[in-house]
């Protein structure tokens, strides 16, 4: 045995340990603390969509946050002034607040305390009649520092809360300048989590305004405002508000006091008037815990502040003895309790008859500190540990089934060379959940989509190698001397198959989002793979019976013998069909853009909900409950056989919580026979779904420009051009079909499609490297026949790959779940679509482009 095929055999077998080594934590879940930290801590992780858990996308109320800041300084400077037994008054305004003093004097002190005030400015100074008005805003350099910091503080805020809550392995990372991501795999409780990790947590303390509600009928006032503007008592608080406003005094706001009825249990809410101002803040809080009241045996927060909140906390206390101090979380009262005596060393209580979790979850937010602004939820997609287990049962199942049958087919029709061609693929598989590992990438869906993709090119790899070497043995070649021939004769059709797909996947990754982004790690990586796996290791064994001197016989299947389908003869037919296709796909993609299509709400906003019944649920029953409480644009559709329901609503509003709580709740309470509990759900609001419709096009668009650059690079521009002509083709025709069948066309669809450009681009890439090939072999001068001639010769290797790449799509579609299955079709249409312009519609595009007339290319573009 020569030594460059030891070295070749030794570096196969480094290769396959050290994958081991790679997927050991992976695989092994009881390795010591000190092989993670040390040597190695590569794992390859599952995906919300198979392990179950929470994204978020969430976005800091920017306008809030000043608001909040400002406010801060204003109680700073009021508690000083009253130090200094100033006479004032404070107006305030949008942006800013007025100062009005009635000494000339008072004015001069306050110009020098604002001086110590870096964060303040001074607006404009008037003159009335009888007072002096100061306008201070935040300064410029403040507002500056708050708004490029805001996203720094939330994103600390929220990184300790999760650390408290106990989440293993959560991804916090920024997105783009306004946005934060939140990733929570294998969550029991996705609910719990997104409100601890949502809740503002700002804490205030603020005086009961209790000469305006001595003076005020509250409860009276409530009622005629319900009766005269059919306004529900559960109103939003800031409708509440503007209704009210016009009885109370300008530095009074209205409330409600929420508590928990100690006897019934339910949540009681009362309206209550509090001074506007906030005497107190968390801001001063050094500790919060869990305590249990031995009077009623319920849990309670029990509140500490530093030493400067102790001071405040001792002075208000001693200056409002009888008085109701209002405890007031993220503009809720939770307590009001009266001021009995001074209360010295800062501590107080937070009751509201609290479950454990409720007063465990506050107590940690309060410990982690208050968001400086609240966040908007503007994506949410949860899924339930359930479901993910599911998904991930299902994928094994479908995706075992998938390997034996290509396995079983490849085995029986190329014989041994075919065992070989398996052995090809397993390591190809081995090899990127390895990489993958080392990346520490976490696998998805769309993820799995790429190892079909790269399962089918592996197949297609071995295939295109096999067919060589029939063809070389028709030529009367010995065995060996076919089988390496064959592997340097294909190896140019299978470089340039991988790279034009690589490109793709690469410009995938730079515009897309998410799951297409997922797709593009998982086949850039695949890719690199099977060419390896392709041409370097099968080698290896033909190699090695060649220097043992072992005879050896290759017999393989025909499925076609010879044929000599006139293709071209048809291709006016061909082309009506394919335009009637590809005008059906235009009318879907301007109905998508203009909204009118079945778009998911990845595209249009909204929120899709995955619930569970004991019982099949009536789908009239629910559409007439959901539409009496004023939800209009939503669907509905019942799985079959799994007493599921997967529940639709389209939305234009920016965070749909608030939406999806209600229908929880409607649900709940008009349907309970049906009991329903929540499997997942995905709320997307509108501005998320403008920016994936966005990437989702660029992605696309990108990666046709890509392959027809390469391609004009290694062919010339018409083959190019052609090239992605027809990837385009499949992309219009494949919308069109799920047009037609009125499936949803959401962020999974985009990903089958691109899925199905990668297969339709090899396809077609194969047979243009074969016309290429016959062209410098001066063989043909009829366009017709140049092209009739080449697809038969690769017509074999054409239908046994879409054979083989079938059986993956397949399986997916009848084992695969729910959640994949409209995925699975789009990828079986996909391929059967790729399949078809790669025969009839790519080859007649070239020969227009050429005029008819062969193209003269030289040898030098066939080099790279």
């Amino acid at each position: 045995m020569s030594v460059r095929l030891k070295l070749k055999i030794a570096l196969l077998i480094f290769l396959i340990l050290f994958s081991g080594f790679l997927l050991l934590p992976t695989f092994v879940k009881d390795l010591p603390p000190w092989f993670k930290k040390y040597i190695y801590r590569g794992e390859l992780k599952l995906g919300l969509d198979l392990k179950g858990g929470v994204h978020l996308v969430l976005k800091p109320d920017l306008e809030k946050a000043l608001k909040n800041q400002f406010d801060n300084y204003l109680q700073d400077i009021k508690a000083q002034l009253v130090r200094a037994s100033i006479n004032f008054d404070l107006i305030y305004q949008e942006q800013s607040a007025k100062f009005k003093f009635y000494k000339e004097e008072d004015v001069k002190f306050f110009k020098k305390l604002i001086e110590d005030f870096k964060e303040l400015q001074i607006v404009k100074k008037l003159k009335e009649e009888n007072a002096f008005v100061v306008e201070v805003s935040l300064s410029e350099e403040k507002i500056t520092y708050i708004k490029e910091h805001i996203l720094d503080q939330v994103l600390e805020v929220i990184r300790n809360r999760i650390d408290q809550f106990g989440v293993t392995e959560p991804v916090i990372t920024k997105q783009g300048s306004d946005k934060i991501v939140v990733q929570l795999p294998g969550l029991r409780d996705p609910q719990r989590a997104i409100k601890v990790i949502g809740q503002t947590a700002q804490l205030e303390f603020k005086l009961v305004d209790e000469e305006t509600m001595q003076k005020l009928d509250l409860n009276a006032l409530i009622s005629s405002l319900m009766k005269e503007k059919k306004i529900s008592f559960d109103a939003p608080l800031e409708k509440w508000r503007e209704l009210i406003r016009p009885y109370i005094p300008l530095d009074s706001e209205f409330y409600f006091l929420v508590e928990r009825d100690r006897e019934t249990g339910k949540i009681v809410k009362k309206p209550i008037i509090l001074k506007k101002e906030a005497i107190l803040t968390g801001t001063y809080l050094k500790n919060a815990q869990v305590r249990i009241d031995p009077q009623f045996n319920e849990p309670y927060v029990w509140i500490q502040f530093d030493s400067r909140g102790a001071k405040i906390f001792e002075r208000i206390t001693e200056e409002n003895v009888g008085r109701r101090l209002a405890i007031v979380l993220d503009e809720v009262v939770r307590s009001a309790p009266v001021i009995r005596e001074k209360i010295s060393g800062g501590e107080a209580q937070i009751t509201g008859g609290f479950t454990m979790e409720e007063a465990s979850d506050l107590a940690l937010v309060l410990r982690a500190g208050a968001l400086p602004a609240p966040v908007k939820i503007l994506q949410n997609i949860t899924i339930g540990p359930s479901l993910g287990r599911d998904s991930i049962q299902k994928g094994i199942i479908a995706g075992l089934i998938g390997a034996v049958a290509v396995i079983v087919f490849t085995s029986v029709y190329y014989k041994i060379s075919g065992v070989i061609a398996v052995w090809a693929l397993i390591l190809n598989i081995y090899f990127l959940l390895a990489l993958l590992s080392a990346f520490q990438a976490t696998l998805t869906l769309p993820g799995i989509a790429g190892i079909i993709l790269s399962v089918g090119m592996g197949v297609d790899s071995n295939v295109l190698i096999f067919e060589r070497i029939r063809e070389e043995l028709k030529l009367g070649r010995s065995t060996y001397s076919s089988i390496f021939q064959g592997y340097s004769r294909a190896f140019w059709t299978i470089f340039d198959a991988h790279i034009t797909v690589l490109i793709t996947s690469l410009i995938l990754f730079t515009f897309g989002t998410g799951p297409i982004r997922g797709f593009a790690v998982t086949l850039s990586i695949s890719i690199i793979v099977n060419l390896f796996t392709a041409i370097f290791a099968t080698k290896i064994f033909y190699e090695y019976l060649y220097e043992k001197g072992k005879d050896f016989k290759i017999k393989f299947f025909e499925i076609v013998r010879d044929p000599k389908v006139d293709f071209m003869k048809y291709k006016k037919v061909f082309a009506v069909i394919s335009v009637f296709l590809c005008i059906t796909g235009l009318v879907a993609f301007i109905q998508a853009f203009r909204g009118k299509a079945n778009l998911g709400i990845d595209f249009t906003g909204g929120t899709l909900l995955y619930l569970k019944s004991e019982k099949p649920p009536s789908l009239d029953k629910i559409r007439k409950v959901l539409s009496q409480e004023g939800f209009k644009d939503f669907t509905l559709q019942d799985v079959k056989g799994e007493n599921m329901l997967l529940l639709k609503l389209k939305s234009s509003k920016e965070t749909l919580t608030e939406d999806v709580n209600k229908i929880l709740a409607t649900l709940k309470n008009k349907a309970p026979e049906y009991k329903f509990s929540l499997l997942a759900k995905e709320e997307i609001g509108a501005t998320i779904s403008k920016e994936l419709k966005k990437k989702a096009t660029l992605a696309i668009l990108g990666a046709l420009l890509g392959i027809i650059l390469y391609l004009t690079f290694r062919f010339n521009f018409h083959f190019g051009l052609a090239a992605g002509i027809a990837t385009f083709h499949d992309v219009l025709v494949t919308l069109g079909i799920f047009y037609l069948l009125g499936k949803e066309i959401n962020l999974l669809f985009i990903t089958a499609l691109l899925t199905l450009a990668g297969y339709s681009l090899t396809d077609t890439v194969v047979i243009f490297d074969r016309i290429r090939e016959n062209i410098l072999n001066k063989k043909f001068k009829n366009f017709d026949k140049l092209i009739n001639t080449s697809i038969n010769e690769m017509l074999a290797r054409t239908i046994i790959t879409t054979i083989t790449t079938l059986f993956g799509s397949l399986s997916l579609l009848i084992f695969g779940g729910i959640v994949i299955r409209d995925f699975a079709l789009a990828l079986t249409i996909g391929f059967i679509v790729g399949t078809y312009s790669s025969i009839f519609i790519a080859s007649p595009i070239l020969k227009a482009l050429h005029k008819g007339k062969v193209p003269d290319l030289t040898p030098k573009e066939h080099l790279f």
